[in-house]
């Protein structure tokens, strides 16, 4: 606990979001809606804490507070209540780590977003790469760019080695699937690198190319906020206003949310606010 607190404590804190204390918040009259650091992560928490504002509820904002292995344990402490998961991946990582008995998900979103192991199209063409399976006879020679958990995750490196048999000439540390990521791609700082697949630079017709899971190495990840299970008791209709965010997101929607986030010329907030609006989540 003591590492989750300092890194919170060093956590940016944009649009008035702010850490999350070292105490619980399971009791109290406010939900605290936490995000991964990541911008998707953002703008999906923003989504759903100004769905529940909406509904009537207090939210208090707890956004950009680190990766999953430092959340989860958050959000079942009660230090956070509400977190924007991804239902394949939250599952294995909860089942594992055993943190999972005091939280329970919402309903899962049409939209999906997964790990997309990534390629430009030029290096596509040299090696004729369309799956991840072709990468296995040249793997040796390329350079593997990734976040900086990318080593000790089953859905990264292990499950690439474990999976795909990949071994890479050198692993390099970037960001979260964010433009550190792509950029090192284009810049050919990396020849392979892990982003995600609501990514709006996949799109078709692009300079990155998505190679296919071709051994279903990722899970479907839908979107799906969990919860702390006290939380239900203390705000019954927060199921219902978080259930209608979920209803309306599609991956087309999310991919369109993510390229306004990369944008960079709008806040979080008017950009949530806007899409609520279009949806008719009032």
């Amino acid at each position: 606990m003591v590492a989750f607190v300092a890194l919170v404590g060093m956590s940016a804190c944009n649009d008035d979001t702010q850490p999350p204390a070292a105490v619980a918040h399971v009791d109290d009259d406010v939900v605290t809606v936490g995000s991964f650091d990541f911008p998707e992560s953002v703008v999906l928490a923003e989504l759903y804490s100004q769905g529940l504002e909406r509904a009537g509820i207090e939210v208090r904002r707890s956004f950009q507070l680190g990766p999953r292995e430092l959340v989860a344990p958050a959000l079942a402490q009660g230090l956070i209540e509400l977190v924007p998961e991804y239902r394949g991946t939250a599952h294995q990582f909860l089942e594992v780590g055993a943190t999972d008995a005091a939280l329970d998900p919402l309903r899962s979103a049409p939209a999906q977003d997964t790990n997309a192991i990534v390629v430009t199209r030029k290096t596509a063409r040299r090696y004729h790469l369309r799956s991840i399976s072709d990468l296995r006879p040249i793997a040796r020679r390329l350079t593997f760019g990734g976040p900086p958990e990318c080593p000790s995750r089953p859905l990264c490196l292990p499950g690439l080695r474990k999976t795909y048999g990949l071994h890479f000439d050198e692993f390099v540390r970037l960001d979260t699937g964010g433009p550190v990521s792509r950029q090192a791609l284009l810049d050919g700082a990396v020849d392979v690198a892990l982003l995600f697949s609501s990514d709006p630079a996949l799109s078709s017709g692009g300079e990155l190319v998505q190679l296919a899971d071709d051994r279903d190495l990722q899970p479907h990840d839908n979107i799906t906020p969990y919860v702390h299970r006290r939380v239900l008791g203390r705000f019954p209709g927060l199921a219902a206003a978080v259930d209608d965010v979920s209803a309306h997101l599609t991956t087309a929607e999310l991919r369109s949310l993510n390229g306004e986030m990369a944008a960079g010329d709008r806040p979080v907030r008017a950009i949530a606010s806007d899409w609520l609006d279009a949806e008719g989540i009032r």
